[in-house]
């Protein structure tokens, strides 16, 4: 290793050779950055669950506008509901091709082991296969049959390993709101931060479902696009259309993309998952000031004798720089390693979303050389001000 880093460097490694001097200081501060990468890697891996969750319902439906009452209008879940008669409104215009209704609810499913989850109910209508993904048009025909359903498999805290060879001919029945269900089908959906698990109903299952819910006044309405509109000039001219303060029309992309913002932005686990990164960074920072600090207080009469010398500031910066960049080269994996098996460990455990994304370990991995060199840069401040005719 000191003959690759003298060829690199073009002098001799004089920061690695000080940080593996000392193999117990090495290991220790090791250790520190690996945790703080931990931290971060945490932080930024549950908000990324949380974005992903936010997002998994708005992928079930093709491309398309969504209306979307104004009022409390942030989340998909959380929308105030919206007159029906509005689609036919907005069916007026030429580039709008079609109008379905979405309906949503939340229930406790208790199973056998006494153990409940809590499911999200979408209710479509069934022949509303042009609204959805490709691959749930045919499941979501099946729903036709009365008081049938599309089961999630990654459903939280409830043994869904029955339920994966269901269908219209080996349905399973099941109990949820005081009714007899039966799983025609099964989708892949999963739980998140607001639920165990997304189960798909007709319009006509959710309303025996939910009684006190009526057919004029749905959550949302999707709205179908001429092919090659402009959905965003298309959205402005439907708005136009109602008053601003009773009802929103977006790109189902658009919702989902704000929706996110105001998951990160606005909302308490938004805010404390920025501050566990901040957290994790000042963390790590710390810990990078005080190895190289203490190993800047260690030698500062070798330092002195250099400047002494007449070697300049640089020389000194490139030294401490180079232990920083090796700390945080080095620190880095460990983390990476404990991190991608915490993910794993928390998917299993809790069915969230949750995955290491190639994205997320380069921006920490650039985060952490970053406040390694800010720390080194910190560290020899002390050196600067050192009188060499003091010291001696």
């Amino acid at each position: 290793m000191t003959l690759i880093l003298t060829a690199l460097l073009g002098r001799l490694p004089i920061g690695y050779l000080q940080l593996t001097h000392n193999p117990g200081r090495l290991m220790a501060a090791l250790a520190g950055v690996a945790f703080a990468n931990v931290l971060v890697f945490v932080q930024l891996g549950l908000a990324g669950s949380m974005l992903e969750s936010v997002a998994t319902p708005y992928r079930l439906f093709q491309p398309g506008l969504m209306m979307i009452s104004a009022s409390g209008a942030q989340t998909l879940s959380d929308a105030s509901k919206i007159p029906r008669q509005w689609m036919i409104r907005a069916l007026a215009h030429p580039d709008v091709e079609g109008g379905k209704e979405i309906y949503l609810g939340q229930a406790k499913w208790l199973s056998g082991q006494q153990t409940s989850s809590s499911i999200q109910f979408i209710a479509l209508n069934p022949d509303a296969v042009d609204f959805v993904r490709h691959d749930l048009s045919t499941p979501l025909s099946g729903l036709a049959l009365e008081d049938s359903a599309l089961v999630d498999l990654r459903t939280r805290f409830i043994d869904m390993g029955v339920f994966e060879n269901t269908s219209p001919d080996a349905a399973i029945t099941f109990e949820m709101q005081n009714r007899q269900l039966r799983a025609v089908g099964s989708v892949t959906i999963g739980g998140g931060f607001g639920g165990d698990g997304v189960f798909l109903v007709s319009d006509q299952t959710f309303f025996r479902l939910f009684p006190q819910r009526s057919s004029a006044a749905p959550n949302h309405i999707l709205l179908k696009i001429r092919p090659g509109a402009n959905h965003d000039k298309v959205a402005g001219e439907l708005a136009q259309l109602f008053p601003a303060d009773t009802v929103r029309v977006r790109p189902i992309t658009s919702a989902m993309a704000e929706e996110q913002r105001y998951q990160m932005t606005e909302r308490p686990t938004g805010l404390i998952f920025a501050f566990g990164v901040g957290i994790g960074l000042l963390v790590g920072v710390v810990i990078a000031y005080q190895v190289l600090a203490t190993d800047v207080a260690d030698h500062i009469r070798e330092y002195a004798t250099f400047k002494a010398m007449g070697y300049r500031m640089n020389f000194f910066v490139s030294v401490i720089l180079e232990e920083a960049l090796i700390l945080a080269a080095i620190g880095f994996w460990p983390g990476l390693a404990f991190s991608q098996l915490f993910y794993m460990a928390l998917a299993h455990l809790t069915n969230i979303p949750i995955f290491m994304t190639s994205e997320r370990a380069v921006a920490i991995f650039v985060g952490t050389v970053a406040a390694c060199a800010l720390s080194g840069l910190m560290a020899i401040r002390k050196l600067k001000a050192a009188d060499p005719a003091e010291l001696f």
